[in-house]
């Protein structure tokens, strides 16, 4: 009799464990699909393009677009007036990422 729970519980043993070894192996290779997936989709995603580029043009404020030598809209404010930490940012050149922040960067120097 005790042979046969023996075998019972042998047997209940080795189920359980190729049970629970399968539902790791489902769960690694789910894990794995789902970090590939993302993987795929972060690299997916395009950057940004800036919209344009502020600099400093002949005391005044230029907007570039890409690298062009020339501004294609000249803001006329004096660039003088500015604090001296705008005026050596606008030296070496803002870059805009949006409309919006363009937008938003033309009504503070307007104001």
């Amino acid at each position: 009799m005790t042979r046969m729970f023996d075998r019972r519980i042998y047997l209940m043993l080795m189920i359980s464990l190729t049970i629970s070894g399968f539902i790791v192996i489902c769960t690694l290779g789910q894990s794995i699909q789902r970090q590939k997936l993302a993987n795929r989709i972060s690299f997916s995603v395009p950057e940004p393009v800036p919209v344009c580029e502020i600099r400093e043009y002949n005391g005044r404020i230029g907007l570039f677009k890409s690298d062009s030598s020339t501004p294609y809209r000249v803001i006329e404010y004096d660039v003088a007036l500015m604090p001296e930490f705008d005026r050596e940012q606008l030296r070496d050149g803002v870059i805009m990422e949006t409309e919006e922040e363009l937008r938003r960067f033309i009504e503070d120097i307007a104001t």
